[in-house]
């Protein structure tokens, strides 16, 4: 599908780096950032700003910080058109530590909160906007929050934001494609002046599909990762999504090297894919992170006495 007005944001390291604690090294960062960029993709989300005050440094990776210095040097002498973002937590950054959008290498920062967190979401939203980037709001575990509050922060993103894309977030891989259309045309009845996203998880196989159902309802913004990188199952493969858009602009040669050179040797490192533990987690609607520490434990391939875990939870 070929729409002039689709953007896609690659969020490899970011999204990649929740396995790793985000310690990729600034060379793989730099390899990353040159593929896209060759690739012709709109944005890249290099991580996360977080405050220092509240994560260490010595347990953490630079992308968990996102400081200028180091995304200037790990982005040194490309030449690119594509722009850079950051994501925010609410609660998690010391706005203080971001400078204005003149003298930093970001462009765009993304701000992830939950629906009950929609008016700390707009006051940093309007915070970054006014220090000039573009701004996002990312509405984590939507799947969770479907009832008439959902509506409310729609219509008061709509109201008192400055942000320029809302992103349904599709945390826990649970949507279907029914549920996509639901809620971008939900989200669309809301917001007039903004562009909506989509960010889907790949628990159930679902998020690539997930992406072109959002794309046929007319979300312009899309997310999607390198060989689908991200914790647990991962996310919209970015090489599946760049070939379906078929837009000129994009070049899928330099995203194919990458993944020979680069994603194949990390794979046997790290690990995230169509996992079934994962798998269950999206099917009963469930954050990932009992999964995450099945995956860690001894009895990391014991499905049925997960699956029977996780229902139990369902049920309480």
């Amino acid at each position: 599908m070929y729409r002039p007005q689709i953007k896609v944001l690659d969020c490899t390291i970011r999204d990649g780096g929740l396995i790793n604690k985000h310690d990729f090294s600034r060379e793989f960062a730099r390899a990353v950032y040159r593929a896209i960029s060759e690739a012709g993709v709109d944005y890249i989300e290099m991580g996360y700003k977080n405050s220092k005050k509240l994560f260490s440094a010595k347990e953490f990776g630079l992308w968990k910080f996102c400081e200028d210095d180091d995304i200037r040097r790990a982005i040194e002498g490309i030449e690119s058109k594509t722009k850079i973002a950051v994501m925010v937590d609410v609660g998690r950054v010391d706005i203080d530590d971001i400078k204005p959008a003149s003298e930093s290498p970001v462009q765009m920062i993304r701000v992830a909160s939950y629906v009950k967190e929609i008016d700390k979401a707009i006051f940093l939203v309007n915070h970054f906007a006014d220090k000039g980037y573009e701004t996002t709001v990312n509405i984590m575990a939507i799947s969770k929050d479907q009832g008439p509050e959902l509506d409310e922060a729609f219509h008061q993103i709509e109201e008192e934001s400055k942000a320029n894309v809302v992103y349904i977030v599709d945390s826990f891989g649970f949507l279907y494609q029914e549920q996509v259309e639901h809620l971008v045309k939900r989200a669309k009845a809301a917001i007039k002046t903004k562009e909506i996203g989509y960010h889907g998880h790949n628990n159930q196989q679902l998020a690539f599909g997930n992406t072109i159902e959002a794309i046929i309802h007319n979300a312009n913004f899309l997310d999607a990762t390198v060989y689908g990188i991200g914790r647990g199952p991962g996310n919209c493969p970015l090489e599946l999504l760049v070939g379906f858009l078929k837009n000129p602009k994009f070049d899928l040669g330099p995203i194919l090297d990458l993944i020979s050179k680069e994603f194949i040797p990390l794979r046997e490192k790290i690990e995230w894919g169509y996992i079934i533990p994962y798998a269950i987690s999206g099917m009963m609607n469930e954050h990932p992170r009992a999964a995450i520490a099945l995956r860690a434990s001894d009895k990391k391939e014991n499905y049925r006495e997960f699956y029977e875990s996780i229902r139990n939870i369902g049920r309480e």
